[in-house]
């Protein structure tokens, strides 16, 4: 079978793409330098943390090896976006950061613990992650660019199919199609009072001449944004939510907003310059305590929706349509998709919410759950409505029941060839040298070209 150079790549990009990685108590010979795409550099770190990543999810890792060639191939990428030019824009960086910060606070529980964890300041974390996160953007972009006029078709399916011998057809595990309904439990007024006194008191501080951007610092619960004083940047009409953004336009440069109520809190906002059709706003964010909030309002709320979808009076996808408060699926009926390949067919095996599936378990196809307490990915309380709208129990792969999965396959495939093919045509384009320590690996298939050698030094 012909090798494939990037077989590893597209695996590793979803690896290299999400993990926040700051070299937590690595020693000294982890920092060696294995590899070197023009002034990029593979770290032996690196290596580590992509082999560790399938580890920590029992999953088995590929040889190093295919490891090295898929981190150079990844820097190859960062070198070649450089020659030609492929840039990000700085919010996405901004908006992608922030999103990984928030999420390491709920995974830590407290600025505090991740300070303890990594031993350095959220400063200092920030801004490591910033440049990887700037890293993974180009990556991505590159991969789309390399990979945009991939496309496949029904016959490209049906033939991969064709060819799998009858008798090595994988056995494919149980799926499920999943609908849900959300509601959100909001917070009591008195518990919004308490934080809208806070921030009242924060406005007069900073009228009597302290630090709006320090204070941010010191009470934000925006942790992307605290780290900067509060501040967010330039925006374009309709990036922000609607009551933030009708607030900070009320205002003059320099002058604070009453206390504001969003999805994602209570907010003080000062406006700080305006340009064009953009504005530039810095704010203190607080929020209600998830894990005690009242689930009292939404749960009555699904149990009678509940009764009335078991009744035929509403249909189930009608309802999520109309009263989901989870906006990713709501459009689509509240049916579930899969994130990484969009099919509305789950797994149902390790990979499936626990929650959800040991609810699937106890149910029949056609059912409704009670309401269940939920936990979003951005740490949100709430309560939700199962709909268990099909089953495909385990079986033998098939061409009609698992064409979704067989094309995401395919696509797969097609997409590591074209980027086989662009790596081809590309590495003439910079200079690579590999450690001789990983000399037998024959990354790429060679061990020298024109351009790229890989019988080159690591540095210390």
């Amino acid at each position: 079978m012909k090798k494939v150079i990037c077989s590893a790549c597209i695996a590793l990009l979803g690896w290299f793409l999400t993990a926040p990685v700051f070299g937590q108590g690595q020693g000294v010979s982890l920092n060696k330098i294995i590899a070197k795409v023009d002034n990029y550099y593979v770290l032996r770190s690196d290596l580590e943390e992509a082999y560790q990543s399938y580890v920590g999810q029992n999953q088995t890792p590929p040889q190093k090896c295919q490891l090295l060639e898929s981190l150079v191939v990844n820097k190859m990428m960062l070198a070649k976006a450089e020659i030609d030019s492929v840039v990000v824009d700085e919010k996405i960086v901004d908006s992608e950061l922030d999103q990984r910060m928030q999420y390491m606070v709920q995974q830590f529980g407290s600025d505090k613990n991740i300070i303890e964890a990594y031993g350095k300041s959220l400063e200092m974390l920030k801004s490591e992650l910033r440049q990887q996160v700037k890293d993974q953007k180009v990556v991505q972009k590159m991969q789309q660019k390399i990979t945009t006029d991939v496309k496949v078709t029904p016959r490209d399916v049906r033939k991969f199919y064709d060819a799998i011998p009858r008798d090595s057809l994988p056995y494919m595990p149980a799926d499920v199609e999943v609908g849900q309904i959300v509601r959100f439990a909001k917070p009591t007024k008195e518990q919004k009072d308490v934080l809208r006194q806070k921030l009242l008191d924060i406005k007069k501080r900073v009228q009597a001449g302290e630090d709006f951007g320090k204070l941010a610092k010191e009470t934000s619960e925006d942790v992307g944004s605290a780290q900067n004083g509060g501040d967010l940047g330039f925006a374009k009409r309709g990036a922000m939510v609607a009551p933030f953004e009708g607030a900070a336009l009320k205002l003059k440069p320099n002058e604070m907003s009453d206390v504001v109520e969003s999805d994602f809190g209570l907010h003080l906002i000062q406006l700080l310059e305006t340009r064009g059709a953009e504005y530039h706003a810095r704010h203190i964010l607080l929020r209600p305590d998830y894990n005690r909030l009242d689930m009292t309002g939404p749960t009555r709320f699904l149990d009678s929706l509940r009764t009335l979808v078991a009744a035929d009076s509403i249909k189930f996808d009608k309802a999520a349509h109309d009263v989901s408060e989870d906006k990713a699926t709501a459009d689509a009926g509240g049916l579930i998709r899969d994130p990484q390949s969009g099919s509305s067919r789950l797994a149902m095996d390790g990979t499936m919410e626990y929650a959800m599936f040991q609810m699937l378990d106890t149910m029949q196809v056609g059912k409704i759950s009670v309401p269940l307490p939920y936990r979003t990915e951005d740490g949100k309380s709430a309560v939700r409505l199962l709909y268990f709208k099909s089953k495909v129990a385990p079986h033998t792969a098939d061409f009609k029941i698992d064409f979704e999965k067989l094309q995401t396959i395919v696509l797969s495939n097609k997409k590591n060839r074209a980027i086989d093919e662009w790596f081809r045509k590309s590495v003439a384009d910079v200079y690579i040298t590999v450690d001789p320590e990983f000399q037998s690996c024959r990354i790429f298939g060679t061990t020298q070209n024109s351009a790229a050698s890989v019988n080159g030094s690591g540095n210390e």
